[in-house]
């Protein structure tokens, strides 16, 4: 029997990642042709400085991209870290499951892995995001600021726009993706949540798939996609499960030793209902407003829900 299709992804840029998502999902494709496809939309689209062309460089200024797929039909998964010059991670997180008997590669071997399987490189660091590098330089190096410069680089709000996605194909199988090219600034070689399978994201094809985006070095550490799955198969809607996962991960952290533990998960069923929610630290409105977007009879964007430290919701505990 056919299964009513849904794609959602993470941010108002998602949504043109959707469109083209619920294209190929209402034609047939599978879930996880669907969420490259999509992924690739975000990758290439030089105005989006979180993801692929266009990102914002570490604090070398160079342009460090983070990846990974995974595949509910055979619980297979792909992901790449650390891949310079080549725009589309995902794509190559996709040969590395295909491909090869493992299920990570990183830095230049990634990058000599595409390489030899057709990929070509280009220059990713647009002159956007170089001036917002040089920016960052001279801040980093103003009298008030100089002590830092041999320490770890000073963050700015341009650090977590991760695209994660979701999806639910017509023969009821599950996929997720998530891509980035990680915190802006960051030292030389950190690696967030993205890429790592059961925190940037996760799929159980019995259960649903969840993905994030947000402070990748905090969420990692709460296993925050392999949660809400967890969560869903528990019983908890989508949602629910987004939420409880929120503040389990809040609880863990001390935003005073730990700094900002900004995040947002977006979750599908097996049933092909859809739930998302963020911290409200972070990801608050009109600068930071979190929105995600959701691919079903068309592709619409969805704002809310947010999720403070103090909140208690016992049903869910329970």
């Amino acid at each position: 029997m056919s299964v009513s299709p849904v794609i959602i992804t993470t941010w108002r840029f998602g949504l043109a990642a959707s469109v083209r998502g619920l294209e190929l999902l209402k034609s047939g494709s599978s879930a996880l042709d669907a969420i490259e496809a999509a992924a690739n939309v975000t990758e290439l689209d030089p105005e989006v400085n979180s993801v692929g062309l266009g990102g914002l460089p570490n604090a070398d200024g160079i342009v460090e991209l983070d990846a990974a797929i995974m595949d509910g039909l055979t619980h297979a998964a792909g992901s790449v870290a650390g891949v310079t010059d080549i725009a589309t991670p995902i794509s190559i997180a996709r040969k590395v499951m295909d491909l090869t008997p493992h299920t990570m590669l990183v830095g230049q071997n990634a990058r000599a892995f595409a390489l030899r399987n057709g990929f070509h490189t280009e220059e990713l660091l647009t002159e956007k995001s170089r001036k917002a590098w040089q920016e960052w330089q001279k801040e980093r190096s103003a009298s008030d600021v100089s002590h830092f410069t041999s320490g770890p680089p000073i963050l700015t709000p341009d650090n977590h726009d991760t695209i994660g996605l979701c999806a639910l194909d017509t023969h009821g199988n599950l996929a997720a993706g998530c891509t980035t090219s990680g915190m802006a600034w960051k030292v030389p070689g950190r690696v967030g949540d993205s890429p790592i399978i059961g925190s940037g994201l996760y799929v159980d094809n019995a259960v649903g798939a969840a993905a994030g985006t947000g402070h990748g070095d905090e969420m990692m550490k709460a296993v925050v996609s392999y949660r809400v799955v967890q969560n869903m198969e528990r019983g908890m809607t989508p949602e629910e499960a987004c939420i409880e996962t929120l503040r389990y991960m809040m609880a863990k952290r001390n935003p005073e030793l730990h700094g900002n533990y900004g995040a947002a998960l977006i979750a599908v069923r097996k049933d092909g209902l859809v739930g998302a929610a963020a911290t409200k630290s972070g990801f608050a409105g009109p600068d930071r407003l979190w929105q995600w977007a959701v691919g079903k009879d068309d592709c619409t964007l969805h704002e809310g829900v947010y999720v403070t430290p103090t909140e208690i919701i016992p049903s869910l505990l329970t």
